[in-house]
């Protein structure tokens, strides 16, 4: 057993034995402890058990990887998920929590006094649910493939195992305190190496500052010879840009109000004991957050520098002569992950023997999954053995830690708010507690499926979800706090509008409509790309809500009243316990 996967078993071994005894140490007995840990959570635990829930495959994983071969544009996935979780802790998370129920269904079917309104809420959270957890499927299986030497498929199914173990055992509590430590070992896993490649390359232990410092041993910056390298390649320079300046609006904007409407996230402000700790969680977490995001571009910079010097020119199979005349051989990176996942191609187009990469396809010669930077970064390094195993944890925490809090978003939202509040009212709790944790299974069973056949990389899965969240949930949420006006008609009419008009652009620019076909980039609504639509999605369920609101009967004066309260502090009863019964 080489020392790389050596250390990822045992550091891989560890962090599941951790997770599985939180999961048995906290396993949850009643549905309030299931779905919201009993409103006991402290901030400061919330807050790091929050940031892990955030910070997913996506960010762990794929961000820098798109930030690394996109540049300035990949940097729209930084700018969006930053500012879209400030909009959430200012503009919605305090107010939730003041509502005092258990899901975003539930703020819904209470708000907007209706049935109706509830069931397309779980409907709108099923589908951004399942989206996003196709990422972090994926990103499990992109692990274990090449650390643990085993398929893609079998890494999902592995992955499927352990989540299930601690989401169903434990629901939000023993969720919250696993991503707790979750959040440690990623934060540990993404910094450790991010030292190690800022020392190598420009001598500051800082990789914030290495970022913007001279190259060790050069009197030229890093980001300028980035630029050299690259060009010299033929690409372009990785700080200017290329897309469309509306297209770029309308990604961050779709990410960012995507982010305000996330269920899984929402959800954890409802853990905590007080609408004040509600306020604290968020700026712990804003915290924690920021550790990892202003980390990324560091770590993207470093990754596509050193793999474009390690992969350009080289020899694939260097002859013995080569070897001892000092030719660049192809490092053993390159083979291991394209033997194992697939996720790097090579192909000798022209049967020289020397591997290109280039900007110009025909000439190049080395294909990288972007999924694969983050992860493969330590090993392009050169870094200790330790260091690639500790990544390979990391990652896994991140995956797994986001689709606990997803599968418990779909589990609430069959048992809770479709069941009990909806088709079968006089439930008993402890058969609600069964089914909530039936249909958790049932989620990772499909959740497995997406994984094993996901519809892109990673971070554009991911962002698929986040569209589908800005333009299904954050209208009916924002609206239903700031707006008395707004009523059910207009809820329903805008969540359906936005949800329909969002996921069928995306069905159609990415995988193609019955009879229709795929779609193509020329024919993109006002040049904005499939990542991006959540915006025009969002600003039709605006418009859409409040047109149909308006022509349509106010909501009752309790609700009226309830929604008042909801923005003055000061009551400690829950606001939703005095509301009419739904229709």
């Amino acid at each position: 057993m080489d020392t790389n996967l050596f250390w990822t078993w045992v550091f891989v071994g560890l962090s599941f034995t951790l997770y599985i005894g939180i999961a048995i140490w906290s396993r949850a007995s009643t549905t309030e402890e299931f779905y919201v840990a009993g409103h006991h959570v402290p901030p400061l635990a919330n807050g790091m058990a929050t940031a892990a829930d955030w910070m997913s495959a996506a960010s762990f994983l794929s961000m820098a990887g798109l930030i690394a071969f996109g540049g300035y544009d990949g940097s729209v996935y930084l700018m969006g998920w930053t500012g879209g979780y400030v909009l959430l802790a200012l503009l919605l998370a305090p107010y939730l929590r003041k509502f005092g129920k258990f899901t975003v269904p539930d703020f819904v079917g209470d708000r907007y006094y209706s049935d109706a309104a509830r069931l397309v809420a779980v409907v709108c959270a099923i589908f951004v649910s399942f989206t996003y957890i196709a990422g972090q499927m994926r990103g499990v299986g992109i692990v274990f493939s090449r650390f643990l030497e085993i398929p893609i498929d079998y890494g999902v199914v592995v992955g499927m195992v352990i989540v299930f173990a601690y989401a169903v055992l434990g629901g939000m509590r023993g969720i919250t305190y696993t991503q707790v430590a979750q959040y440690v070992i990623l934060i540990f896993a993404y910094l450790t190496p991010a030292i190690f490649v800022s020392m190598l390359i420009t001598g500051n232990p800082v990789p914030q500052l290495g970022f913007i410092s001279n190259v060790q041993g050069e009197p030229i910056a890093m980001l300028d010879k980035l630029n050299g390298v690259l060009t010299d390649l033929g690409f372009k320079e990785y700080t200017s840009g290329s897309k469309a300046m509306f297209d770029i609006f309308c990604i961050t904007m779709a990410l960012m109000v995507g982010t305000a409407g996330l269920p899984h996230v929402i959800i954890r402000f409802f853990t905590v004991p007080k609408v004040s700790d509600a306020r604290k969680s968020a700026g712990w977490a804003l915290i924690f957050i920021a550790i990892l995001y202003t980390t990324a571009p560091a770590v993207a910079a470093f990754a596509r520098l050193n793999f474009a010097e390690s992969v350009s020119e080289s020899v694939y199979a260097p002859t013995a002569e080569q070897t001892a005349a000092g030719v660049k051989a192809t490092p053993d990176w390159v083979k291991t992950w394209e033997k194992n996942t697939g996720l790097i191609k090579v192909e000798d187009k022209n049967a020289d023997g020397i591997v290109t990469y280039h900007a110009d396809p025909a000439r190049n010669e080395i294909t990288p999954d972007k999924d694969i930077m983050v992860l493969a970064n330590p090993e392009i390094a050169g870094l200790p053995g330790w260091v690639v195993g500790l990544v390979a944890a990391g990652a896994l925490a991140a995956a797994l830690s986001t689709a606990a809090g997803l599968l418990l978003v779909i589990s609430s939202a069959v048992s809770h708010d479709l069941l009990k509040r909806t088709l079968w009212k006089n439930m008993s709790d402890k058969t609600e507690l069964t089914v909530a944790r039936a249909a958790a299974g049932g989620a990772v069973i499909i959740a497995g499926y997406f994984g094993i056949n996901p519809p892109d990389y990673v971070a554009a899965v991911v962002a698929f979800a986040f569209s589908l969240a800005a333009a299904s949930f954050f209208p009916t949420i924002f609206m239903g706090i700031f707006w008395k006006r707004m009523n059910k008609e207009g809820a329903i009419s805008g969540m359906v509008t936005g949800l329909v008009f969002t996921l069928l652009y995306i069905v159609y620019f990415k995988f193609g409509l019955p009879g229709l076909g795929k779609g193509v980039e020329s024919q993109w609504l006002f040049g904005v790309s499939p990542e991006g639509i959540g915006t025009i999605g969002m600003a039709l369920n605006f418009a859409i809500a409040a047109a149909v609101s308006a022509v349509t009967r106010a909501p009752p004066a309790e609700v009226q009243n309830m929604v008042d309260e909801i923005r003055i502090p000061s009551t400690r009863r829950h606001v939703a316990d005095a509301l009419p019964a739904a229709e």
